[in-house]
């Protein structure tokens, strides 16, 4: 055996990137996230399942029924992706749990008035429910806290570990 080769036991793992983590991060906030808003539809807090966003495209009825919900979950989940890197390159080094609220509150005011006229199934804000406007409000709140301070703790993490690195 040569002095140069490592055992297997013996090599260091390659820690997975910031990018990477805001990548999964994204995902699994939005597949996660999108699960409870399907929930609360199933119990009547919100009108809203998260197959609205399937229903400008002429795909079938299916879109209406579980199937529909199931490809929306998953759809928003890779949208969250998108949502999760934005949010690395603007906000990662902010430490506070408001930046991540204040992100949710705007995700919603994007969703719900910039882009409803892009959603016909999506009433304005004045003709929903109001148990599905708070519903809805406080599950991007959520997803918004989940998606900033997840994003926040491994930056804040990683930064930690390099110091501790170059310390040594």
């Amino acid at each position: 055996m040569k002095d140069n080769e490592q055992l297997e036991q013996n090599k260091r793992e390659q820690p997975m990137s910031l990018w990477m983590k805001a990548i999964i991060t994204g995902f699994f906030g939005g597949v996660f996230w999108s699960l409870v808003g399907y929930l609360a539809h199933f119990f009547h807090f919100t009108e809203l399942s998260p197959n609205m966003i399937l229903f400008p495209w002429n795909i079938g009825d299916w879109k209406y029924g579980k199937a529909g919900n199931y490809l929306a979950i998953f759809l928003i989940g890779l949208l969250s992706i998108i949502v999760a890197l934005l949010y690395y390159v603007l906000f990662r080094k902010m430490q506070s749990m408001w930046i991540g609220i204040v992100y949710g509150v705007a995700l919603w005011v994007i969703v719900f008035y910039v882009l409803n006229p892009f959603l016909p199934s999506l009433r304005s804000v004045s003709q929903l429910e109001r148990n599905t406007v708070i519903t809805t409000i406080c599950l991007y709140i959520l997803y918004g806290l989940f998606i900033g301070y997840s994003i926040s703790f491994e930056t804040q993490e990683s930064e930690h570990q390099q110091t501790k690195a170059t310390n040594e």
